[in-house]
C-alpha cells in the first residue's frame, strides 16, 4: 500500500508499512477556508495502538547501536526529501490548517534545515569523564565515566499551527540520539504529518523505528500516554491537555510546550513606530493562533494614544479573508475556537472596554479586534486568546507592569520595548518567563535557541541543543583500578 488510499483518504505508517485502520474507520479533517473534507485519517483502536508501540520498542536496541554517523546521514537524506516534497507538502498544510502557501511552505523550508542542524549537533553530543579523588575520602584509582544514552521509545505528540516543523523538531533529535518514535500528530494538520514521514521513509527509515498512531484522541490518547512500553513524552498543545498528560505519565520523562499570554511591555521611550510594527506581526501573524503570540500589550499612558493610532493604521491595512486569497488575516482553525475568541470580546466590552478597531465577523473568519482600556476584571487580560484580538492595558509604569506579569498564570515569553537597555534589562530579571525578547515580537526561534516556559507554560527545555538533551539520560560507568 501507499500512503494515499484516494485524493482524500489516507493510511497511516506501522512497522514501514502504510496501513489502513482494521476497522475501516476514519476521522474526517476539515479546511478552515470552507469547512470542505481535505482528508481522511485512519482512527486505530487502542489494539492497533499497542501494536504500533510494541513494534517500535522492539527495534529500539537495534535503532541505539547503529553508529551516530549513519543516523546522522539519514537525517540529512530526510531534509533533501522533505525539500524535494516542499510544494506538495506545502499545498496540504495550507488546506488542512488555513496557512497562506507561502507561509506553508516556508515552514517545510525551515524543518528541512531544522533536521540538517539536528544531524551535526547530534554528533557533538558526549558525556563526561569524573576523577574520583576530587571528594574526601576517595582516591584517583576511582574513576567515572559518564555517558549519554537514550531514554528508549519516545512519544512525539504534536500540535495543528505547525504541523511539521514542531514535528519535526521533537523526533529529529529524538531519532539521532537513537531513540525510536510514536508519533502522534494532531488530527488537524495529521495528512501535513504523514507526508512530512514519507519523505523520512524514502529517505531510508528503518522498519518500525518510527511508527504513526493517529485517530480519536478520547480513544488512544490516554492508552498512549500510559502504556508501560514508553520511556519519554514530548507534547505541544494546550495547557489543560499537558497537565493531564503529565498527571498520567508518573515516573517517565515529560517535555511539554503549552500555553501563554505573552505581553508586550511598552515604555515611554520606545521607538513607537518599530514597536507597533512588532506587536503587530507578534501578535496578528497566522491570525493569533501561536503560543508565543503577543496576547497582551501593557503600555505606559504617555504613550498609549500614539501607539494604538500607529497599530491600528497598520491593523487597518492587512487583508482580510481565505488563505487561498493569500489573505493576512486568515479563517480561524474552527469554529469552536472562533467562538471562544468572541466570547472574549464580548466579555470586554460588557466591562467598558473601547473597541478602537473591530473586524469583521463571517463564521471562522474574524478580523484583527483592537481593544483599549483593559482592565484586570475582564477575561481577555488573563486568559489565552488563540485568534486576532489585541487587548491593550494602560500602566503607569513599568513596576505595574511586572506586577501584573506576575500574576499571569503563564510563563512563556514577554517583549520589552525601551531605548534604555539597562532598563530593558531590569525588567527582564523581574519576569518569570523562559525568554524575554527586548526591542522585538515574541517568537520562537532561530530554532537552536533555547525554548522554554515556565508556570503554566511547560516544562522542559526545547531548541535543538537543548531537545537533543532532553532526549539523553545519563549512565554512569565506574571502574575500581
Amino acid at each position: 500500500m501507499s500512503l494515499r488510499q484516494d485524493n482524500k483518504k489516507f493510511h497511516t505508517l506501522l512497522n514501514n508499512k502504510w496501513v489502513g485502520s482494521q476497522s475501516g474507520e476514519t476521522v474526517k479533517i476539515y479546511s478552515p477556508d470552507d469547512q470542505s473534507i481535505t482528508g481522511e485519517i485512519p482512527a486505530l483502536s487502542q489494539e492497533e495502538v499497542d501494536a504500533a508501540i510494541n513494534q517500535t520498542a522492539d527495534v529500539q536496541a537495534n535503532w541505539e547501536a547503529t553508529e551516530g554517523h549513519e543516523r546522522s546521514e539519514l537525517l540529512h537524506r530526510w531534509a533533501e526529501e522533505l525539500e524535494k516534497m516542499t510544494d506538495e507538502i506545502g499545498e496540504m498544510i495550507h488546506k488542512e490548517v488555513g496557512k497562506t502557501l507561502s507561509s506553508a511552505k516556508g515552514e517545510v523550508k525551515r524543518t528541512a534545515q531544522l533536521i540538517r542542524h539536528t544531524a551535526e549537533e547530534g554528533l557533538r553530543t558526549h558525556g563526561s569523564f569524573i576523577q574520583g579523588d576530587a571528594f574526601p575520602g576517595a582516591s584517583k584509582a576511582t574513576k567515572a565515566m559518564v555517558q549519554k544514552v537514550p531514554h528508549g521509545v519516545v512519544l512525539a505528540i504534536s500540535p495543528f499551527n505547525y504541523p511539521v516543523n514542531l514535528a519535526a523538531s521533537k523526533i529529529a533529535p529524538a531519532l539521532i540520539t537513537g531513540n525510536t518514535v510514536v508519533f502522534k500528530p494532531a488530527t488537524q494538520g495529521a495528512v501535513s504529518g504523514l507526508l512530512m514521514v514519507e519523505a523520512l521513509v524514502k529517505a531510508g527509515l528503518p522498519e518500525g523505528v518510527l511508527n504513526i498512531i493517529t485517530g480519536r484522541g478520547s480513544v488512544i490518547g490516554d492508552f498512549a500516554v500510559t502504556h508501560d512500553k514508553i520511556d519519554m513524552i514530548t507534547f505541544t498543545g494546550g495547557t489543560e491537555t499537558g497537565r493531564h498528560i503529565a498527571k498520567k505519565a508518573s515516573m517517565i520523562p515529560v517535555v511539554l510546550e503549552l500555553g501563554g499570554k505573552d505581553p508586550a511591555i511598552v515604555l515611554e521611550d520606545a521607538d513607537l513606530d518599530k514597536a507597533a510594527k512588532e506587536i503587530v506581526s507578534g501578535a496578528l501573524s497566522y491570525s493569533g493562533q501561536r503560543c508565543t503570540a503577543i496576547k497582551r500589550v501593557m503600555v505606559v499612558d504617555s504613550a498609549a494614544d500614539e501607539l494604538i493610532d500607529k497599530v491600528k493604521a497598520l491593523v487597518a491595512d492587512l487583508k482580510v479573508g481565505l488563505s487561498s486569497e493569500d489573505a493576512a488575516i486568515t479563517p480561524m482553525i474552527d469554529q469552536k475556537s472562533a467562538d471562544y475568541v468572541l466570547s472574549l470580546i464580548e466579555d470586554a466590552r460588557e466591562k467598558g472596554a473601547s473597541v478602537v478597531h473591530e473586524g469583521v465577523k463571517d463564521k471562522n473568519l474574524l478580523g484583527p479586534t483592537l481593544l483599549d482600556h483593559v482592565t484586570e476584571d475582564m477575561e481577555v487580560a488573563w486568559e489565552e486568546q488563540f485568534g486576532p484580538v489585541l487587548p491593550f492595558m494602560r500602566i503607569s509604569n513599568e513596576l505595574e507592569a511586572v506586577a501584573l506579569e506576575k500574576r499571569n498564570a503563564y510563563g512563556l515569553q514577554a517583549s520589552v520595548f525601551t531605548q534604555n537597555l539597562e532598563n530593558a534589562f531590569a525588567i527582564a530579571d523581574k519576569l518569570n518567563v523562559g525568554t524575554v525578547q527586548v526591542n522585538g515580537k515574541t517568537s520562537r526561534g532561530p530554532d537552536h535557541f533555547p525554548f522554554l516556559g515556565v508556570k503554566n507554560s511547560g516544562q522542559g527545555v526545547q531548541g535543538i541543543g537543548r531537545s537533543i538533551d532532553s532526549m539523553l539520560r545519563d549512565k554512569v560507568l565506574v571502574l575500581n583500578l
